[in-house]
């Protein structure tokens, strides 16, 4: 997969924006403020957030990734040769937790998610 790809599908969720906080060409998607995918400048994965530290080491062990560097535990960042529909559950996923922890009135102010 490429980062255009990641970046195709990080884009088409309702809300999500691309910045790059720390400079030098990372890729930061958030939604209402909070990072829901990062991509560094490596170019070998994309750091997505987990429902919770369990389910992130239960993904490291069943080698769907590894933890992301720099992250809190409940991060890992996915290769970037996963298959097509494992990373866009994985960045969608992420997404859903990130939006569902806005405020009610970040959430309502938002596009609807399809």
């Amino acid at each position: 997969m490429s980062r255009d790809l990641i970046n195709s599908i990080c884009a088409a969720l309702p809300g999500a924006e691309v910045s790059d906080p720390w400079g030098g060409g990372h890729d930061a998607w958030k939604v209402g403020g909070k990072m829901f995918a990062c991509m560094g400048t490596a170019n070998d994965g994309v750091s997505v957030k987990c429902a919770d530290v369990e389910t992130a080491q239960m993904l490291i062990d069943a080698g769907a990734g590894v933890k992301a560097p720099y992250f809190h535990r409940s991060w890992i960042r996915i290769p970037m040769d996963a298959p097509e529909d494992e990373l866009r559950h994985r960045i969608t996923s992420s997404y859903d937790i990130m939006r569902g922890s806005l405020t009610k009135k970040l959430q309502a102010a938002l596009p609807p998610r399809g």
